[in-house]
């Protein structure tokens, strides 16, 4: 009996401690009530410290023994605020890490489920959503997927460019370790119970940008990554090749005295990282007023990044697989400043972050969104802060969107496109709307994000989460977001062509409904996007 009493410890300490064997390394997790195990802080890379600054993702180190996966790796370091900052927190350049997140009888039973592979944002220069948990998706896909998040570097640890790095490191580091991150998944998913031929990506803001960028990679190269992409917010930045960002290159060079260093590069290199930190701030682009929200970001290498996207869209240079984008109705007000009171302030806020805008391009700009018919007053703001938001949500975001919805659906592949409107009182009331990845609370639960939800997610809107993680997890499971959506969730209708095009999800509480885009906000994106090439976009 006792005996009997030992083994049966035995066996539920390692039913509660699932051990996965990499080869590199054993990861310890742990299954949780509620029937998910998760494996924390697994390294998928090794560390980009040292020579490996700048440099392109490595393999990871082998390490002896079971190591413990049952905390959040520490998060990439983030481009800092003002000078002579810390490094935050929680954050370090030892920081390409991963976490999966399971069905408990999936791993125990090494079942072949879809892998929903989760990138984040944060504009290239910090990561927004640190730290999701899978839970949430994977109870509302009936225990039918796998969830995986990760780090990737950003600023200049994940995005310097300049002839220097070009010649001596590497260029995109930020998209090469989400690849890198793919891979990893290629290789050992399977040990967790995921399906490596049924990986679907998804994002938010820079993270749906980043999806963007992997279809569009290497010119549209499918390497058999993944075979579905669903992007939030995706983001259409100003977009520099490697002459173009020498400036940022020259400046953070010169602001920690390695400018004057026979080997500039090197130097940096040897920083110690609070001296490299230190200095790591924006700084406008050459002819802007004024900072831009977003200094580093994906560069034009005419290799992993051949061009700009919205070219390489338009040029069909993609991978064909079924997709969703959308965005949300305020796209712009967390960006545009409050203190936003003139036409000529609001110029020079797109000036600050799209330098190449002529004048011509405001005027058309500035008639279309910034007269004076359309100021609003809210709360501690200016009035033209609300209009010069819905010119730039439109211009970097929504736009996008529906330009990407529309080359999908002219090339024959499955697009569906969303609308999210889902109204908070609070956020009605201070201006911000509907803004920019708020739907991320309705997709992964009020409870499983790191941020701070609207209120209003956990009562007068808690019955619009179990129909947006329908509709993600019945995309991430089957390609389309209809077969497992929620029961009474309308049907969500693909994008269309030609007489049927412009269908999209509009997405609210008790009033999810397909509708159809607006022709006065088509005509101001057909604008927008006829400038885009031009932007840099």
């Amino acid at each position: 009996m006792a005996n009997f009493y030992i083994f049966f410890l035995l066996s539920l300490a390692a039913a509660n401690s699932p051990v996965v064997d990499l080869g590199y390394t054993s990861y310890e997790g742990r299954s949780l009530d509620g029937g998910v195990s998760q494996w924390l802080g697994m390294r998928f890379a090794a560390p980009p410290v040292d020579d490996l600054r700048f440099a392109a993702p490595q393999d990871p180190l082998s390490q002896t023994g079971a190591q413990q996966a049952t905390q959040h790796g520490a998060a990439c370091i983030p481009v800092a605020d003002s000078l002579n900052t810390a490094v935050p927190s929680g954050t370090s350049e030892d920081c390409l890490f991963l976490d999966i997140y399971a069905p408990t009888e999936a791993f125990t039973s090494k079942k072949k489920l879809p892998v929903y592979f989760f990138i984040q944002g944060g504009g290239f220069a910090s990561l927004s959503n640190q730290n999701y948990n899978g839970t949430g998706l994977i109870q509302a896909s009936g225990f039918n997927i796998i969830v995986v998040t990760f780090n990737y570097r950003v600023g200049p640890y994940g995005f310097l460019a300049g002839d220097e790095v070009e010649t001596g490191a590497s260029l995109n580091n930020g998209l090469k370790d989400q690849i890198k991150a793919l891979e990893w998944v290629q290789k050992y998913i399977s040990k967790f119970g995921g399906d490596p031929d049924h990986v679907v990506i998804g994002g938010d803001s820079a993270g749906g940008a980043s999806v963007t960028l992997l279809l569009s990679a290497y010119g549209g190269r499918n390497d058999n990554l993944f075979i579905g992409a669903a992007a939030e917010s995706q983001s259409f930045a100003n977009m520099l090749n490697v002459s173009e960002s020498q400036f940022a290159y020259d400046k953070l060079a010169n602001r920690t005295g390695c400018i004057t260093s026979t080997d500039s590069l090197t130097c940096l290199r040897n920083l110690d990282i609070s001296a490299l930190q230190a200095q790591n701030v924006r700084t406008p682009y050459p002819g802007a007023p004024g900072n831009p929200l977003y200094l580093y970001g994906p560069t034009v290498d005419e290799d992993l990044v051949q061009d700009h996207t919205l070219k390489l869209f338009h040029e069909g240079k993609f991978i064909k697989v079924p997709v969703i984008f959308g965005d949300d109705t305020n796209e712009g007000t967390i960006f545009v400043p409050k203190s936003t009171a003139s036409v000529v302030d609001a110029d020079n806020f797109l000036k600050d972050q799209f330098p190449t805008i002529t004048q011509a391009q405001l005027s058309e700009i500035n008639s279309m969104y910034l007269t004076e018919d359309q100021t609003r007053e809210f709360p501690n703001a200016q009035p033209y802060w609300r209009p010069a938001s819905n010119a730039y949500g439109e211009l970097r975001y929504i736009c996008p969107g529906i330009d990407m919805s529309s080359v999908y659906a002219a090339a024959n592949i499955p697009s569906w496109n969303y609308h999210y409107a889902v109204l908070d009182p609070w956020s009605e009331g201070n201006g911000t709307g509907v803004s920019h990845t708020v739907e991320v609370n309705a997709i992964w639960g009020p409870q499983y994000v790191s941020g701070v939800p609207p209120d209003s997610y956990w009562n007068i809107n808690a019955n619009i989460i179990p129909v947006m993680q329908g509709y993600w997890t019945s995309f991430v499971r089957s390609l389309d977001p209809n077969t497992h959506r929620y029961a009474g969730s309308p049907e969500w209708k693909t994008w269309g062509k030609g007489d049927d095009a412009f269908q999209r999800i509009f997405i609210r509480t008790n009033e999810t409904r397909m509708e159809s885009v607006p022709q006065a906000q088509r005509d101001r994106c057909d604008y927008l996007i006829g400038i885009g090439e031009s932007l840099r976009q």
